[in-house]
């Protein structure tokens, strides 16, 4: 079948596409390739790289932080399958349920290496790849056919049809609960733990995740553990569930205090050593700490990071004094300190735009969104320097930043929301829409990454080949989610569609070309139907004739 689209401005023309279908296509590929293509586009992270990524993040897995799980008869029936199927982990923030978890798994995939699978997901809510339904589901899928290939074909089946979209549609949640449950019920999967942290900070389709859980808890070759907050929802739904196991962090406050001080005085003889702290400086950090931490590992977590980058001649009993017990008083203190600082404008700028993006972004993609927002903001040294600054609410790994901890955003948007944004939320999606225009138009072009092949096979690009995307990637994909929240629901804006307009007659194949480098074309589709909804809302726009 051949298709036409024409298109004004830059990309002005007829352009012609051909497909023979899925099917077609398919035959002419080796299965190993097809195997290759499906397992790739049911990924939507890597949980092992996950797990390793959280224990560096937090300064790596100490057994005398989680081993008293191990002895908690809870646990132990749950672990040994004598009555409950489900064991539910739950408790405040920055109790340390994410590094209880870690432990956990590290513990059965040793104690039943040759006898069981273990199949894990870490949901996160700052990163909308990986805090919905269905990205829980298609982590635990990827998770059993990485371990059992031959499974790979009960996905196979649909994906062969329907290619990236099955995982991406609106029929995805159904499609997945289909293969999910065709592998149970195949013969070759051995007895399974399925473990799933911060159910809380699943925020689409949270109910439905629910409700698998709870069905499937039942199933003979299966045992589910999961963790999450307090929350009502998630209480309601998992305290009705028959074969049950609740293990609250609060009821078993004697086990997580000792583990907390078994934490603190491994964070501090650390620090005692880097420092050369003498005996009696030793002993009044740990006093302190034992004596403020309310037994969250958090709060310690932060002071001790605050400590390792105060510098040795500072008055280290005084520094103490500025650290509050309980995490909001802490974090209301970061607060005050940035408000003091002399970067107040940049600091609040940056905590602005990393509460409003959709994922976690990486150094030049948050120095790109910043430009020509704040004049004292310069280069790269200077972002590095101000993310320093905002150390108690962020955190720098592998070039990519992120919040410390969900608590840390949620803080900044219930209780300090008027410190962070000027002129309130929807500004500061409005800014990074803004801005992501800009950058899209500034940067894409024909054949931007240079391959001088419109055929080239993306599995031969290599990643340097994407470095003139660098700074543009995040815009490319979610600048339509930021126009989206930037709108009233009552009284949307008009005028905001007239840059889009032009974007689109300008840019928009080389916009397509990028997605396509990025592997986000599903993701592309998505935004435009998104598009399209909010143009409908806008009485005031004629959008008969945007060009897709």
């Amino acid at each position: 079948m051949v298709t036409n689209a024409s298109y004004s401005g830059v990309n002005s023309g007829i352009q012609v596409a051909q497909n023979y279908g899925p099917i077609n296509a398919n035959l002419s590929q080796p299965e190993t390739l097809l195997d290759q293509a499906c397992l790739r586009d049911l990924r939507t992270t890597s949980p092992r790289d996950d797990k390793e990524r959280i224990k560096k993040t937090n300064g790596g897995l100490l057994k005398e932080s989680y081993r008293w799980i191990l002895e908690n008869a809870a646990f132990k029936n749950w672990r040994n399958n004598q009555s409950n199927r489900l064991l539910w982990v739950r408790g405040d923030p920055g109790k340390g349920k994410t590094m209880l978890l870690c432990g956990i798994i590290e513990e059965l995939m040793l104690l039943h290496e040759d006898t069981a699978t273990v199949s894990f997901f870490f949901c996160q809510a700052t990163d909308m790849r990986i805090n919905s339904a269905t990205s829980v589901l298609r982590g635990l899928i990827f998770s059993l056919v990485e371990k059992y290939p031959s499974l790979l074909r009960h996905v196979r089946v649909r994906y062969d049809s329907a290619g990236k979209d099955l995982f991406e549609d609106v029929n995805a949640w159904s499609a997945l609960i289909s293969i999910f449950t065709q592998i149970l019920e195949d013969s070759s999967l051995e007895s399974t733990f399925f473990v799933i942290d911060a159910l809380d900070e699943c925020r689409d389709g949270l109910q439905d995740l629910l409700d698998l859980i709870v069905e499937n808890s039942t199933a003979q070759k299966t045992r589910w553990m999961v963790s999450s907050r307090n929350e009502y929802e998630i209480t309601e739904c998992l305290d009705s569930a028959t074969q049950v196991a609740p293990v609250s962090l609060e009821l078993n406050q004697a086990s997580v205090s000792e583990a907390v001080n078994a934490f603190i005085r491994h964070k501090v003889d650390s620090l005692a050593k880097k420092k050369r702290y003498d005996e009696r400086i030793t002993a009044i950090v740990k006093h302190h700490l034992l004596s403020n931490s309310q037994d969250t590992f958090l709060w310690v977590a932060l002071v001790w990071k605050n400590l390792d980058q105060t510098p040795r001649w500072v008055d280290v009993t005084k520094k103490l004094k500025t650290f509050p017990p309980g995490l909001d008083a802490l974090y209301r203190q970061m607060i005050n300190q940035v408000r003091d600082s002399v970067y107040t404008e940049l600091c609040k700028r940056i905590l602005g735009t990393m509460t409003a993006v959709f994922r976690p972004v990486t150094l030049c993609e948050l120095k790109a969104l910043l430009e020509g927002q704040n004049d004292g903001f310069y280069d790269l040294q200077t972002l590095f320097d101000m993310i320093g600054v905002c150390g108690s609410f962020l955190t720098l790994r592998e070039n990519t930043v992120t919040f410390v901890h969900q608590s840390a955003k949620d803080f900044l948007l219930k209780k300090a929301s008027n410190e962070i944004f000027f002129r309130g939320i929807e500004a500061e999606h409005h800014a990074i829409f803004v801005r992501s225009l800009q950058i899209m138009r500034k940067t894409l072009r024909r054949d931007i990454c240079g391959l001088k092949s419109p055929g080239f096979p993306i599995e031969q690009v290599r990643h340097q080949d994407l470095d003139p995307l660098a700074t543009t990637r995040y815009s490319c994909v979610y600048w339509v989610d930021h126009l989206r929240d930037s709108q009233s629901n009552e009284d949307p804006d008009p005028d905001i569609f007239g840059p889009v307009d032009l974007f689109l007659q300008q840019n928009y194949l080389y916009w397509l070309e990028a997605l396509s480098l990025l592997q986000s074309l599903s993701e592309g589709i998505a935004a435009m139907l998104r598009l399209d909804l909010l143009l409908q809302v806008s009485s005031h726009c004629d959008f008969k004739d945007l060009p897709y």
